[in-house]
């Protein structure tokens, strides 16, 4: 019988030796080493915060030059309120209901 000494990779498991180890690099940038030190749960949520800002951008940019969509308009939701109230939907908590309409009529 053949005795077999297993080692382990140098950088563990999922890695080899022909080529390099994922994660940290030496003379990898300064910031990155930073960040990888960092708590995780902060880092997700900072870029949760990021993103959501350059994603509103673009809606910001929109909503500056052509103003709000027009089934905004008061015109269009009284229209819909009164379209829901005929049509009897949600009779029970919403704009159908017994609350709603006396809530409606004292204005």
């Amino acid at each position: 019988m053949v005795k077999v000494w297993y080692e382990p990779p140098p950088y563990g498991p999922g890695t080899s030796l022909n080529r390099p180890a994922y994660g940290h690099q030496a003379g990898g940038s300064a910031l990155i080493q930073q960040l990888s030190r960092r708590p995780q749960g902060l880092l997700i949520a900072g870029a949760c915060v990021a993103f959501s800002a350059l994603a509103y951008i673009p809606i910001m940019v929109r909503e500056a030059q052509q103003g709000l969509p027009f089934t905004l308009s008061p015109e269009y939701l009284a229209a819909q309120r009164a379209y829901m109230r005929y049509h009897n939907m949600n009779p029970i908590f919403g704009i159908s209901s017994r609350e709603a309409r006396a809530a409606d009529e004292g204005h």
